[in-house]
């Protein structure tokens, strides 16, 4: 059964929830900040519906439905993310694990733990974390955070 398509709107809306909710304990605001994945200081809440439920973000700094919103993006080994776009470009680091990023347009790229990657806004990309154990990335983004899934865009339906 296919995974419930979201507006354009829901991914920003579901994040926004997220932190109204009081799940951004680790959120620095005017406070310095040095925390890990694995701090009991940052709640883990879903992703958008059209990502794997065992998909998890943490909001480490920043409101998502406003510019510049800092997060942890994390997904067990060998798990597929659905090829989707953002409004804003994203600047990531690989915490940990392995993954196989393709671009539309260009040749797929394998991020290794400690690697920078840039996503450009708009462009279209979908990932697989590797078999190297679970992948976090650091993500920060310019726009307030969006996911829109390339299907949704194409017009294609459920």
């Amino acid at each position: 059964m296919p995974k419930k398509m979201l507006p354009p709107f829901a991914a920003v809306l579901a994040l926004s929830a997220f932190v109204a909710a009081g799940m951004n304990a680790a959120v620095a605001g005017d406070d310095a900040l040095v925390t890990a994945p694995d701090d009991p200081a940052v709640e883990w809440g879903p992703c958008p519906g059209f990502f794997p439920d065992t998909c998890r973000i943490g909001v480490l700094n920043g409101n998502p439905a406003e510019p510049r919103a800092d997060i942890f993006f994390k997904v067990p080994a060998n798990t597929d993310l659905v090829a989707h776009t953002h409004t804003s470009a994203e600047r990531m680091v690989l915490v940990s694990g392995r993954m196989r990023v393709d671009y539309e347009g260009q040749d797929p790229a394998v991020i290794e733990t400690g690697d920078y990657a840039y996503g450009p806004p708009g462009r279209a990309h979908s990932a697989r974390c590797l078999d190297a154990g679970e992948c976090v990335l650091f993500i920060a983004f310019n726009e307030p955070i969006d996911a829109i899934p390339v299907e949704e865009q194409s017009g294609s339906s459920q």
